[in-house]
């Protein structure tokens, strides 16, 4: 990858657009996958009991949430490296992510050790931090007008949406061809979405671009004073904390925090629900959740009304949505109706479409805000701005799937 290449700005086309967004393949679909499928493997396949099996999810986001601050930081700096200086210190991280998403299959290999499981989903979780972080930057380093980025943003949520609808459709399918119990679908599973993460991170990595570091910046870094390991992790985490004192950064993690954990804990739940609790198959699960192709369509909509409406409008309305149909699927459980199957398939295709609405929207807020963040601090910091949004993700995610397996 040429230097001149890595920092030639090009106008946002759809086609770059879309280039952008891939990675989301794996953000949609990777985790996608592991919250609805993971912890049933855990305890189906792989001679765990709940509590083991949640307990490795929540170890592994946790070091994953903390790796995910150290990404931030890593890649904001990581221009002063010659490997930055010559593949970008966005970019670098792409270039090397490719190859190793084939770890994620190591994860689907039935009656292995408790420590094996901990230590390969550990891997497969640094390893997307290691492109995820550096990715998300990438619409405030593409360009700085509105309309520009509204366009990555919403090909990026177009993209997870495939990502999601083909992360519980085709394990559906590899399922139901394999046999309801057959170990092998789920590996098999995993090597075609390793190979689809892949692809996708290439193409990512060809086709986008970044500012390239300026002199003020190279002067801005040589008049810091060095500093030892323990004053150096004292400033991360003080830089970390300093993101709080934008209001709207503070609003706008409370938000993302809460939404995208009660999504994940549903995803969890809803193959034990449909299994347990409603006497169908994991099939029958897979392609209630498969729905979420709905969401393909729903981001075309979204954007129009992020410009038109703005978020506010689009929270509350995927808020109501997916409340309603939770109370929805309560409703099924109580009154057992005939074509139980059919209810189910309605409802969740009504969820589905306030869940996109619901993943559309913080993403396409928050390309705005490292741009609040620099008009205080006079720095380019988005990737510590993603890291500190990946981090309470993760964080409460971890205690949330563990407390779920406690349950169960």
């Amino acid at each position: 990858m040429s230097k001149k290449r890595i920092y030639q700005a090009k106008p946002i086309t759809l086609g770059r657009a879309v280039a952008y967004g891939l990675p989301d393949l794996m953000g949609g679909g990777a985790f996608t996958i592991i919250g609805a499928f993971l912890l049933y493997f855990f305890t189906t396949f792989a001679g765990l009991n709940a509590i083991q099996g949640a307990t490795i999810i929540g170890i592994a986001r946790i070091v994953d949430a903390v790796t995910s601050l150290v990404m931030g930081s890593l890649t904001d700096n990581f221009y002063r490296t010659r490997l930055g200086q010559r593949f970008g210190r966005r970019h670098f991280f792409l270039t090397i992510g490719a190859p190793l998403m084939f770890a994620y299959v190591l994860m689907w290999i039935p009656n292995m050790a408790f420590l094996y499981y901990l230590v390969v989903y550990l891997l497969s979780e640094i390893i997307a931090a290691f492109v995820l972080i550096p990715w998300e930057t990438l619409p405030t380093e593409m360009c700085k007008d509105y309309a520009s980025r509204t366009k990555l943003s919403s090909a990026r949520m177009f993209i997870s949406a495939a990502g999601t609808f083909m992360a519980t459709f085709v394990p559906g399918q590899v399922i139901r061809l394999l046999g309801e119990n057959n170990a092998s679908a789920y590996f098999i599973n995993a090597l075609i979405f390793a190979a689809i993460f892949a692809a996708a991170i290439f193409i990512t990595n060809m086709n986008t671009w970044e500012r390239e570091v300026t002199e003020e910046m190279i002067a801005e870094f040589n008049k810091r004073p060095k500093l030892n390991p323990i004053q150096t992790v004292q400033k991360e985490i003080k830089d970390y904390l300093s993101t709080l004192r934008i209001r709207s950064f503070r609003k706008h993690l409370a938000i993302y925090l809460f939404s995208f954990t009660g999504k994940d804990v549903f995803n969890t739940i809803f193959a034990y629900f449909v299994v347990s609790c409603l006497g169908l198959t994991v099939t029958d699960s897979a392609n209630i959740l498969s729905l979420s192709f709905v969401g393909i369509f729903v981001t075309i909509g979204a954007g129009v009304l992020m410009v038109k409406k703005g978020p506010k409008f689009l929270f509350l309305s995927a808020y109501s949505l997916m409340l309603l149909m939770l109370v929805a699927f309560y409703a099924v459980f109580q009154l057992r109706p005939e074509n139980m199957l059919m209810w189910l398939l309605g409802i969740g295709l009504v969820y589905q479409i306030g869940r996109a609405t619901l993943e559309f929207t913080p993403w396409n807020v928050f390309p705005l805000i490292p741009d609040l963040d620099e008009l205080l601090t006079k720095q380019h910091r988005e990737g510590i701005f993603a890291a500190v949004m990946t981090f309470v993700r993760k964080s409460t995610v971890a205690v949330a799937i563990f407390a779920v397996g406690v349950i169960l």
